[in-house]
């Protein structure tokens, strides 16, 4: 091989090796990024990943597209972003199912591995649940209720979105820790679980605070307490069960934005800077707070750490309770 074609091969093989460095240079300029919500249109993290989007787009000045996905609690579309290239113009926006309860509940056809297949961004938001009792016990206490509970074993109905549900997942750490057994009740959603409540064919149900709260407030049912370790500022006057003697009880809901695996880390690192400066904005966390959600804005190796304990955490509950989802 003589020495131009040498050099020829030469520069082919340099021109290769910075090709995706230049698309990092670049991005986002090459196109539209697709943020996918794995849930319907309406639910809880497809109104909060819209609320980011705006401001999102306009600091990439890219459009940032909300795409959703819904399908086998958030599974669908977790996994199409698990399988998506890592080039920083899919994102998933999600709730904690899909990447701490899914892998145990679904061993056989989950079809990703959240730890492995994703990269870890910002936990973006988090917001406790609220347990709520029928008007059955308007004016009584989560010690009236518990004690009603004991007293009659099996005998108190309450209602969840399902088999694995952290709405049950929830409800069964409860019964641990207060001792007690209520009969469980599966429902399409949390709407229904509402009707069912205040018609009195339930008593209780953990429930999301954007749909609790509207009857709570009109005196329909009863607000037992939150899930939080502390008290917090949206739901005034409800105490945490860790408060009400349940120490260390906590089964919050919490938002975050990840990116496929082997995203290149110049690009989560600005990612993770930019929904910091948003999240931290007085507006932003106004329109979170009316959804009950508190902005967070953590590290990428915050978000990683918590996947990773409430992984451990939830799993020992659900090998526990021998529940499989395949």
């Amino acid at each position: 091989m003589n020495i131009r074609a040498t050099l020829a091969l030469l520069g082919t093989l340099l021109s290769t090796l910075l090709l995706p460095c230049a698309a990092q240079a670049q991005w986002p300029a090459q196109g539209p990024i697709h943020l996918v919500v794995p849930f319907p249109p309406g639910s809880s993290p497809d109104l909060l990943a819209r609320t980011l989007a705006a401001p999102l787009s306009r600091a990439l000045a890219q459009t940032v597209i909300v795409e959703n996905k819904p399908g086998a609690g958030g599974n669908i579309g977790t996994r199409s972003v698990a399988r998506a290239a890592p080039d920083g113009y899919t994102l998933l926006y999600t709730i904690n199912g899909p990447l701490v309860t899914a892998p145990a509940l679904y061993q056989k056809t989950l079809g990703y591995a959240p730890m492995k297949d994703l990269a870890p961004v910002t936990l973006v938001a988090t917001s406790p649940n609220v347990l709520v009792a029928g008007p059955a016990f308007k004016g009584m206490s989560l010690a009236d209720f518990t004690r009603q509970a004991k007293d009659r074993p099996g005998a108190l109905n309450y209602g969840s979105i399902g088999l694995g549900s952290a709405s049950q997942l929830a409800m069964e750490l409860f019964e641990r820790q207060a001792n007690i057994d209520l009969l469980h009740v599966p429902y399409a959603g949390f709407p229904q679980i509402m009707t069912a409540l205040i018609a009195g064919d339930i008593q209780a149900a953990f429930m999301v605070p954007a749909i609790a709260m509207a009857q709570v407030r009109q005196g329909k049912v009863q607000a037992l307490g939150i899930t939080s370790l502390t008290a917090t500022e949206s739901l005034p006057g409800i105490l945490p069960l860790s408060e009400q003697g349940y120490p260390g009880f906590e089964a919050t809901s919490w938002n975050a934005l990840l990116a496929p695996a082997d995203t290149p880390p110049q690009i989560i690192e600005r990612l993770h800077q930019i929904l910091a400066e948003i999240l931290a904005s007085q507006e932003i966390r106004q329109k979170f707070d009316a959804q009950y959600f508190t902005a967070v804005g953590s590290s990428p190796e915050a978000l990683r750490t918590l996947m990773q304990d409430e992984t451990r955490r939830w799993e020992a509950i659900i090998q526990q309770l021998q529940i499989s989802l395949d």
